[in-house]
């Protein structure tokens, strides 16, 4: 995808956008979000990748419920009493925030990009996330842990927090004025305190055992549809991921703009990374990527996230639902299963607008002329009438299954109410959506 999609799932918390964020992760996922659907739109956003698919803005994310407002610990209704309050005027709430910190701390503009069109609404979807698992002590640290880790990428370093701190602090005083007293600051000084900590703490070991980011030379670039290209890039030292992960690309042509995309292959051993790329109206890394990228070219890797992986300590059947350019991490999940030389059933359901839109279908069908475990079906929207999840009820029964879906969030979302309302587990169902599940990759 553009980016990709988990249990969440993410996923994985899968990293990006975060309490201090030079950059992305809407609820409606950005234009160079075309998977996600990528986690966490990757790769497609990245889309989170391969963030995946063709976006649908109107759609959504996909998001866990929130805990009943009047439940959790003090502080925690402290904070989202804040964050209720503040809600109808979030935007303005975020703008004075920036405005804080760059006349402020005026040094740390040059970590953020030239245009904050995106960047803006990433402060409140954040607070948002954080508000709604405060009480999830293990969700919410493994959230940020991942954004910590990604935050190496662009620059931040632990005396970055503070000033952010300071800023947030101040913009959230001026706007919930009718809720803000000296015992909702304490929460928020808390909480904040706590939060900045254990992201900090995450990069400073992450950076004992990989670097912040990873360069890599663009070898071949696949031009399959007028939008779409699979590009093929080898980074400058080893890159160690999981088949259904996703990573963080950014482009030398706009710096200091990251999207999700999820690999399109499981690890190969002349250790290359594939990527899916649609480009969407207005996206600025995936138009880079699909209409100015050329062989010899160089980009940057943020690290790699996203918890869609295949447990393999299970005999249990695969169902994957690609739509779009969520097929990557697909294809790289029935490539894993194939080099363990499992005889697992999967069961792979490719969705596409038309017929023009299957660009990957030749790859998924010379799979299953390998694979006898293995089954593949298009399903083209513009013929059937139908949605990629409605087709799956055509087979089955899938309650035994592990389920993977990788697309737009429109996809992502019907797709999880269909299977678990024919059965499926949602602990057995695995996404990475453009929040990652949470508030997003970057």
């Amino acid at each position: 995808m553009d980016a990709p999609t988990t249990t969440s799932g993410e996923n994985d918390m899968t990293g990006g956008g975060g309490w201090f964020m030079p950059r992305k992760a809407s609820s409606t996922p950005p234009p160079d979000d075309d998977q996600a659907t990528h986690t966490d739109s990757a790769p497609g956003q990245g889309d989170l990748g391969g963030h995946q698919g063709d976006t649908d803005p109107s759609s959504g994310p996909v998001r866990r419920p929130a805990p009943p407002a009047e439940e959790g610990s003090p502080d925690a209704l402290l904070i989202r009493g804040t964050m209720s309050e503040i809600g109808p005027v979030a935007d303005k709430v975020t703008s004075y925030f920036y405005a804080l910190l760059f006349v402020r701390h005026p040094e740390l503009r040059s970590l953020f990009p030239a245009a904050m069109d995106t960047q803006r609404d990433r402060l409140l979807k954040a607070l948002l996330t954080a508000a709604e698992h405060l009480d999830n002590t293990p969700v919410l640290v493994d959230y940020l842990r991942n954004l910590g880790r990604g935050h190496r990428k662009y620059g931040t370093r632990a005396e970055h927090y503070p000033a952010v701190g300071e800023c947030l602090i101040g913009a959230l005083s001026k706007y919930a004025g009718a809720v803000w007293n000296a015992e909702t600051e304490a929460a928020w000084v808390r909480a904040y305190t706590t939060i900045s900590q254990v992201m900090i703490d995450a990069a400073a070991s992450d950076e004992l055992r990989a670097p912040a980011w990873w360069q890599a030379e663009v070898v071949t670039h696949d031009l399959r549809t007028p939008d779409v290209a699979v590009l093929t890039v080898r980074p400058d030292q080893p890159y160690p991921f999981l088949a259904g992960q996703y990573t963080s690309v950014e482009t030398p042509w706009w710096p200091r703009v990251w999207r999700h995309y999820s690999f399109a292959s499981a690890p190969r051993s002349d250790g290359l990374l594939t990527f899916h790329v649609k480009a969407v109206p207005a996206g600025w890394v995936s138009n880079a990527l699909v209409h100015r990228a050329r062989p010899g070219d160089v980009i940057r890797l943020g690290p790699p996230a996203g918890s869609m992986t295949v447990d393999h300590s299970s005999d249990s059947g695969l169902l994957c639902l690609g739509g779009g350019t969520g097929i990557a991490p697909i294809k790289a999940l029935v490539e894993d299963v194939a080099e363990r030389g499992e005889r697992r059933l999967v069961e792979v359901f490719y969705g596409a607008r038309t017929d023009h839109d299957l660009y990957d279908i030749d790859t998924m069908l010379r799979l299953r002329q390998s694979h006898p475990w293995l089954s593949v079906r298009a399903v083209i929207d513009q013929q059937a009438h139908l949605q990629l999840p409605d087709a799956v009820r055509a087979y089955g029964p899938w309650n035994e299954y592990d389920a993977y879906l990788s697309g737009p969030p429109g996809m992502i979302r019907n797709g999880i109410d269909m299977l678990r309302d024919i059965g499926v587990p949602s602990s057995r169902i695995r996404h990475d959506s453009v929040e990652d599940l949470l508030v997003g990759v970057d």
